[in-house]
């Protein structure tokens, strides 16, 4: 089995890349990676050194490129990982995220079907279904919630998945998606809430916190995220959604007192800052459809998985440092000074 990995240099792309060298020794696979600002071939260092991995650099968007790559190393399959995903790049400039999150789509499903790949699945997001009421925690994101996008990057991959439904409604391809709650873990870039914190946190510079830290956000771990996506392409039902959740809600001010806690550092870093022009009250998601077809259901509790990450951010600092250097100020809250812009 032959797979395409797109976005596998960075954070989810990367872990599943090392998912699969784990438990699926025998798959030939292959990265398609840009390496934008958030991806990092350095990441793949120990993946680099498997017999049966290749790396290529390139850009999903790139329709010459791509069709002249299936072409080339006739896939079996493609796990789509490859997206522009940070909220507030996407309010900065938008037009990037339907380049990537859309026509790169289309192209790689253009390319699968030009080239017989068996199947497409598509890695999504919560987001697409837009947000919750805090005072509602009965209320979760099923499979048939209908999509409503509450910022760019969420309406790019909202439209991303109508997209691919569509190709399986009208060319048949066979497809499947997953759409996932916030993911944390090793890898993972800091501009997002968990790596961000830490990062700060450890360079003693402050932590900023929207408004007053109440959204409220599902976490999955990483490698959990992994084994679902494995269990969808292995045995999910084409043409199918897949709801892939942690169960483990927390506010955004709750998650960075316990990383604070963890590391021993006082709470008086947390700045609290202007709130994102429309930040999501609440994600929440109902994965029982996952569980009951599949048998999948998340491994890691949240206080252990948040404990491992702390501890790699503490025990790679080489690999942070080489991206954010002490001198250049994290900011979530203006992405033009974001590294990378």
């Amino acid at each position: 089995m032959k797979l395409l990995i797109t976005g596998g240099a960075g954070f989810i792309g990367s872990n599943f890349i090392y998912y699969m060298q784990r438990n699926r020794p025998d798959y030939h696979l292959v990265c398609l990676d840009a390496l934008t600002y958030a991806g990092n071939l350095k990441t793949l260092k120990s993946a680099l050194a498997q017999p049966n991995f290749k790396f290529v650099k390139g850009d999903i968007a790139d329709r010459a490129f791509v069709f002249r790559l299936f072409s080339e190393e006739g896939f079996d399959g493609v796990v789509n990982f490859a997206a522009e995903s940070h909220v507030d790049r996407s309010v900065h400039d938008p037009g990037v995220f339907l380049i990537t999150n859309v026509i790169g789509t289309q192209i790689l499903m253009d390319a699968a079907r030009a080239y017989g790949a068996k199947w497409f699945h598509q890695v999504s997001t919560d987001e697409v279904y837009g947000d919750l009421p805090l005072d509602r925690p009965d209320l979760l994101f099923t499979e048939q919630v209908p999509l409503h996008a509450s910022s760019p990057y969420s309406a790019s991959k909202a439209s991303a998945d109508l997209l691919v439904l569509a190709y399986h409604r009208t060319f048949d391809l066979p497809v499947t998606i997953t759409r996932c709650s916030n993911n944390y873990g090793p890898y993972h870039f800091p501009e997002k809430l968990i790596p961000l914190m830490i990062v700060n946190a450890l360079i003693g510079k402050r932590l900023p916190v929207y408004g007053e830290g109440k959204n409220v956000r599902d976490w999955l771990y990483v490698e959990d995220h992994c084994s679902a996506i494995d269990a969808v392409i292995h045995g999910g039902n084409t043409g199918e959604v897949y709801n892939v959740g942690g169960n483990n809600e927390r506010t955004n001010i709750e998650v960075v007192r316990i990383l604070l806690k963890h590391l021993g550092k006082s709470e008086d870093l947390i700045e609290y800052v202007e709130d994102r022009a429309g930040h999501d009250l609440r994600y929440g998601i109902d994965a029982s459809k996952i569980r009951r077809d599949l048998g999948w259901k998340p491994q890691m509790p949240f206080d252990t998985g948040i404990q491992k990450t702390i501890d790699w951010y503490v025990e790679n600092r080489g690999w942070w440092e080489d991206i954010i250097p002490h001198s250049a100020a994290i900011s979530i809250h203006h992405p033009a000074e974001l590294p990378g812009r």
